[in-house]
């Protein structure tokens, strides 16, 4: 099998002292992975220790293939994702085959655009009232705040309320339900890079897997109340069947307030449901996928306008445009698609710094890639995001923050597997929409309520579950009055 991989495609150098370097969470491995894709273009193999091999790919031409690829013949890897299934289950970040293409059809409903106009609501809230305690914090000399610890709670905050209309007020108390989502993250990150703890027999007889059954046995509890009470709720609500017959399911559907409501209501083509255990499955992805990831990309955001001025007056300015002679401050759904400028900020920050790296696949069968090229079925790959967002054969000057990279103009003729941060094809992050629309949000209000400036130390990079940064990410505020009119 060694030897197969080794014809496919180069082999990094098993020099172990710098393999050891390049498999490093820290800012030295990603620099390690810089050096690999100026080395190699667009693709290498190695090998982790006698037991583990892989192919890691870092150019869109090489990607594109592998995440078009049916679902029917990939599969995600056990040895990455392994670690979440204590917790978030056979969901449909982790099942395969024609489970997930089930569990796809059923939950995508509950990301189309009627759905996510909802939230917004939600994430104005959400952004007022941390802006309201920023705004404390300053006003009491505190204006040196971490981006990501103030963040995670505002997206915990917002999707609480999407995903279970449960106002838990996590932004200004403790909640045990909050902490136990936040220990289990950590609690990932410790297991990945202990080597012993990848053996399950080993890990829960340890200090730490113990931790993570009380965390997992309280996110676990608080889900299958909520779900257990909503399908009670559903089934007291549904009218004689005389008028359910008559019922429009679109006025049904307009009734739905939340993630919950919608899972319990949706029906595959046989008319078959999911489950509790399902539907408490997907709601712990969706808070777990939900949260790290958006507040990753939001702080990233604001560092790299505290770092670029001119670039944050401009998104100021358009925001202000925006909202002049409103007699509110809320972003509203169709204000969306009139913050160009912005979006190109933020599309060049989840370039520049992808809160997810990479994912990985294994396929059932031998996957073609360019060059005449062949990965050998049952391969380990690696596609490197944060790889290909950094090619310097894709991106000229790739560590430089520029959104007019992301004007129409300058986008013509790019692959269009050259910016992933959420991935592609089939298995792509179902929740990108709800994503992006809270960035946007967030980003906006923020701007338009705050400067914010950055000291001139240089942030090392954390790259863990999501990218953060050693340190936390420390920026400084200043309260903006609001523009007079």
């Amino acid at each position: 099998f060694v030897y197969s991989m080794c014809e496919c495609l180069p082999v990094f150098p098993c020099v172990c002292v710098f393999l050891c370097l390049c498999m490093r969470s820290t800012e030295e491995g990603l620099q390690a992975v810089d050096r690999l894709v100026r080395t190699y273009k667009h693709s290498c193999s190695w090998f982790l220790g006698p037991f583990y091999s892989l192919v890691r790919l870092f150019h869109p031409d090489y990607v594109k293939p592998l995440l078009l690829a049916s679902a029917s013949i990939t599969v995600k890897d056990e040895l990455f994702y392994g670690f979440l299934r204590p917790w978030l289950g056979q969901s449909i970040l982790l099942s395969n085959g024609e489970e997930w293409s089930r569990r796809r059809r059923l939950l995508t409903p509950a990301f189309h655009f009627d759905i996510l106009r909802n939230y917004i609501k939600i994430f104005n809230h959400s952004s007022d009232v941390m802006h309201a305690k920023w705004r404390r914090l300053v006003a009491n000399g505190e204006s040196c705040l971490d981006m990501f610890s103030q963040i995670s709670m505002l997206t915990l905050d917002s999707l609480l309320k999407c995903t279970f209309s449960y106002n838990s007020n996590c932004q200004e108390n403790s909640s045990e339900y909050i902490a136990a989502i936040l220990e289990l993250s950590n609690l990932i990150i410790d297991r990945r890079g202990r080597i012993l703890h990848h053996w399950d027999w080993w890990y829960w007889r340890t200090p730490e897997g113990r931790r993570f059954k009380r965390a997992c046995d309280i996110v676990h509890g608080f889900t299958r109340t909520v779900v257990q009470e909503r399908r009670e709720q559903l089934l007291h609500r549904r009218e004689p069947e005389s008028h359910t017959e008559k019922r429009d399911e679109e006025e049904k559907k307009k009734k739905v307030v939340d993630f919950i409501d919608l899972l319990l209501l949706s029906k595959d083509e046989e008319g078959q449901g999911l489950s509790d255990e399902d539907v408490k499955a997907e709601a712990d992805t969706f808070m777990f996928a939900g949260h790290d990831t958006t507040a990753s990309g939001i702080s990233w955001v604001l560092y790299n306008l505290s770092q670029n001025q001119d670039y944050q007056d401009r998104c100021r300015a358009e925001v202000n445009d925006l909202l002049q002679d409103r007699q509110t401050e809320d972003i509203e759904w169709d204000d969306l698609n009139n913050l160009p400028f912005t979006t190109m900020c933020i599309k060049e920050s989840l370039r520049l710094h992808s809160p997810v790296s990479a994912v990985t696949r294994r396929y059932t069968e031998d996957m073609n890639v360019p060059g005449g090229r062949v990965i050998p079925k049952g391969s380990i790959c690696l596609l490197s995001i944060y790889g290909i967002h950094h090619n310097p054969e894709v991106w000229p000057d790739p560590d430089v923050y520029n959104p007019m990279r992301f004007d129409p103009e300058n986008s013509k003729g790019r692959s269009s597997h050259a910016f992933i941060p959420f991935s592609s094809g089939p298995r792509n992050c179902i929740g990108q929409k709800f994503a992006m629309a809270e960035m946007r949000v967030v980003v906006a209000l923020t701007l338009r309520r705050f400067r914010l400036t950055s000291g001139p130390e240089k942030v090392r990079r954390l790259p863990q579950v999501v990218l953060g940064a050693e340190g936390g990410l420390q920026l400084q505020l200043e309260t903006l009055d609001p523009p007079q009119e």
